[in-house]
């Protein structure tokens, strides 16, 4: 594998916001690796990118919960010769439940993934980005991030707002090399992620005008970066929770939040 068109690494590639990306960037002539745990589902969708837009795109499986995943998956890369230029920092999932209930090694593996995985990552790769003076970095947060906490998926909204603050961070130290940071924070976005935590039940009943369909998710995405956006909130309403929250006073926005979190999260 050559390297003659921008690379895009994808983490979480398999499936939902992480697939279109993979889709996005293809179209825009981009090589791609694509990584997740299901083999099957990244190897066609590896053949079917490259089949469809004349790319390279190959498939490496990697579980990121490994606390070796991120240096052995830059390590296979280096090995191949392979300098990314964009990094997609999109693995992640819900633990649905309260805090207690769950294993401390299931919140480890899940810190793992949405937290050191992708900092690490970016650690690995943003020194040959700054070398080379161009990289994008978009790390996939949420709009969990910006509002208070909830009972129940007790590390997300917390996981998130440190992606959000570390992407912040990242921009500003970067921007004058040509190398952009974003922190994508979606709202309700319609992908498997709630039939993995197993809410859907709850989410199903949200009203139409709450949910994005991944590939706009990821169109708003990719300006946002391109345009040097350090957070880019995704969609006019979640747009609008977000202002709201931050007009409001802690206490009002905690009991606020704890109110409408019923709806979708699962806590007991």
């Amino acid at each position: 594998m050559t390297q003659a068109r921008p690379l895009s690494l994808i983490t979480g590639a398999s499936a939902g916001i992480g697939a279109a990306f993979a889709h996005a960037l293809a179209t825009r002539g981009h090589d791609l690796v694509l990584t997740a745990r299901r083999t099957d589902r990244l190897d066609a969708l590896a053949q079917e990118l490259s089949h469809q837009h004349g790319i390279h795109a190959t498939a490496i499986t990697c579980d990121l919960a490994d606390p070796d995943g991120a240096e052995q998956l830059c390590a296979t890369l280096a090995a191949r010769g392979l300098h990314v230029d964009w990094l997609i920092n999109n693995a992640g999932y819900g633990v649905p439940g309260r805090f207690d209930q769950n294993d401390w090694q299931v919140h480890a593996d899940f810190l793992r993934v949405l937290v050191t995985a992708p900092t690490e990552l970016a650690w690995r790769l943003i020194g040959g980005m700054r070398e080379r003076r161009y990289g994008r970095i978009v790390n996939v947060a949420s709009l969990a991030g910006h509002v208070p906490g909830t009972a129940g998926h007790t590390l997300y909204a917390a996981s998130k707002a440190y992606m959000i603050k570390f992407s912040q961070s990242l921009a500003l130290e970067n921007q004058h090399l040509g190398v952009h940071a974003c922190a994508l924070c979606p709202g309700f976005t319609r992908s498997e992620f709630h039939d993995v935590t197993g809410t859907r039940p709850l989410v199903s009943k949200m009203p139409d005008f709450m949910w994005q369909d991944a590939s706009a998710v990821v169109q708003e995405g990719i300006e946002a970066v391109e345009r040097g956006d350090a957070v880019h909130v995704t969609g006019r309403f979640n747009r609008a929770v977000k202002g709201l929250f931050k007009l409001m006073p802690d206490r009002l926005a905690l009991k606020v939040s704890a109110k409408q979190s019923k709806r979708y999260r699962a806590h007991e």
